[in-house]
């Protein structure tokens, strides 16, 4: 059925000043845009008179790799305009995943996507992976990064060490295999294991495979702390002997003693550019981010994976040890507890009920709760959960969220974890752009922001006919009120819906419809065909 979207102001996505026309769809199409379109006979109208017609936002950081398979309208990002988001993120996610290693892959991977019995776990391959996100028929349309600890798991295992030369070899046909298949780039994430356990050389020999599909190398890098300023060279080395497109995740500087460093941080990026190295990346806009807690342990406790780490926390003397480590600090290591502080750290989810009551508290607070030491109480809670808790992290600054949300390299995105009590972003991130940076704060005009949620991450990741609002292009858009748009979500309260988003249109559906889900799913999966991700 036709749609003619009436009487809007049409932020195209590309930059330019908005301007009023009437937008005729066509199936799962953009047929015409003028400044006045005669209805035909069939068609369904939408008043958009003082609303943003917009391309559908693109969440270039999502954690939904478990939820779309169970939940697949994944409502959080929909009602907040996201049209299509990538999911495969930091390294770890749902495929390739050998049968052999399912048990102890579910445990590694629950603390940041969540677990579930509802689906077959014995898919193995990322083929297989998006065949069952296509058959849920998902409410997003949906892209996937190849996950460096999956590919390093079927090549090597868990272990801690680095890849002979067949290894190497075996984790370079994998990531073919796996591109071959419509994955649209590689995704590390050098804080989580085993991706943790690699050195330079490895990710590079797989990054030339994935330069020759020109697809995104997309790193949560090895230091987002005290060590930024190396971390960051290592991921300009990569990008530089390996030919790939290099987009960093959830871009910031963490921790009130690292803040100084935002200058040389940015000396690099223009570095990187003058050498003519492509490079991108992603932000929240937040001053606090989310992961799961397990990262707080010092990185030798991970050695080996999940069922290991649940030993070491029953060990009395090594309990002490992670206490010192943590204490005292590893060189190298992004400690959390450093530059955030217990203080400042807060359960979002856990897995099970008898630790219900400590979602919501700081660390801080869960020792009080519990009468003991805060690492105690800590580590009694990673045990009881098998490692699968979430948690925020307050790091950052204001000033810092606006200086790298103005770099040309940016994009938006949520990171968002889906579990528990999560943080604001999951429901919020793009709408809190449009109402607090753009209205309130005017740190971006409209059309930058727009162009940052839209056409600067289908342009970043290749996906044709997306993030205009263009004749021929997809019929992907979101409708929204530029005087009423705002995240509503708080930390103590942040599973609420925004404001202003009116309606929401995937491949020519209302998902939305005048602020309400009509339960609509019309996604697919785009995969990387060649050089192009398409349908």
């Amino acid at each position: 059925m036709k749609k003619l979207i009436r009487n809007g102001l049409v932020v195209d996505g590309s930059g330019n000043p908005g301007y009023q026309a009437d937008v005729l769809l066509n199936g799962g199409m953009i047929e015409r845009i003028a400044e006045k379109i005669d209805a035909p006979a069939d068609a369904e109208v939408i008043d958009a008179a003082g609303l943003v017609v917009a391309p559908g936002f693109i969440d270039t950081h999502s954690h939904s790799d478990l939820r779309i398979l169970v939940e697949p309208e994944v409502m959080p990002k929909v009602m907040q305009g996201i049209t299509t988001e990538i999911l495969g993120q930091d390294g770890i996610s749902m495929a390739p995943l050998p049968k052999q290693y399912i048990s102890p892959w579910r445990k590694n991977l629950a603390g940041l996507d969540g677990d579930s019995d509802e689906i077959d776990w014995n898919y193995e391959t990322t083929e297989n992976y998006l065949k069952m996100i296509d058959a849920v028929k998902p409410g997003l349309n949906e892209c996937y990064l190849v996950p460096h600890g999956n590919i390093r798991m079927e090549a090597m295992g868990l272990e801690n060490r680095l890849p002979n030369d067949e290894e190497l070899e075996k984790m370079r046909a994998i990531t073919r295999r796996e591109m071959e298949a419509g994955a649209i780039g590689l995704s590390t994430g050098l804080i989580y294991m085993p991706c943790a356990y690699s050195e330079s050389k490895e990710i590079i020999e797989m990054c030339k495979v994935v330069a020759e599909f020109d697809g995104s190398f997309v790193i949560h890098q090895r230091s987002e702390a005290d060590t930024i300023l190396d971390s960051m060279e290592e991921v300009i080395k990569i990008g530089r002997e390996s030919g790939v497109k290099i987009h960093y995740s959830h871009f910031k500087v963490c921790g009130k003693k690292n803040w100084d460093k935002v200058d040389k941080v940015v000396e690099l990026l223009e570095k990187a550019k003058k050498e003519g190295i492509r490079v991108s990346f992603d932000q929240y806009p937040y001053v606090a981010g989310s992961t799961m807690l397990g990262v707080i342990l010092p990185p030798w406790v991970h050695d080996g994976g999940t069922d290991n780490v649940l030993k070491r926390l029953a060990d009395p003397k090594l309990r002490e040890k992670m206490i010192y480590d943590i204490e005292h600090g590893i060189p190298g290591w992004d400690n959390f507890v450093e530059f955030a502080g217990l203080d400042q750290i807060f359960v979002t989810s856990v897995k099970t009920e008898k630790n219900k009551d400590a979602v919501g508290l700081s660390l801080t607070e869960l020792g009080k709760l519990r009468g003991k030491d805060p690492y105690n109480a800590i580590f009694d809670l990673l045990y009881d959960e098998e490692n699968a808790v979430g948690m925020v992290d307050f790091y950052g600054t204001e000033e810092h969220v606006i200086r790298i949300m103005k770099r040309p390299e940016m994009n938006a995105c949520t990171d968002g974890l889906l579990g528990g009590k999560p943080h604001p972003r999951v429901y919020g991130a793009f709408p809190r752009i449009l109402g607090k940076y753009v209205r309130e704060e005017k740190a971006l005009t409209l059309e930058e922001a727009v162009y940052k949620m839209t056409k600067k991450p289908a342009t970043t990741f290749n996906m044709t006919g997306r993030g205009e609002v263009k004749e021929g292009y997809c019929a992907d858009l979101c409708i929204f009120n530029p005087d009423t748009v705002i995240d509503k979500g708080t930390f103590i309260d942040p599973i609420q819906y925004p404001e202003g988003i009116e309606y929401v249109i995937v491949g020519g559906e209302l998902a939305v419809e005048k602020g309400t889900y009509t339960g609509k799913r019309n996604g697919v999966v785009l995969r990387k065909k060649g050089t192009e991700v398409i349908r």
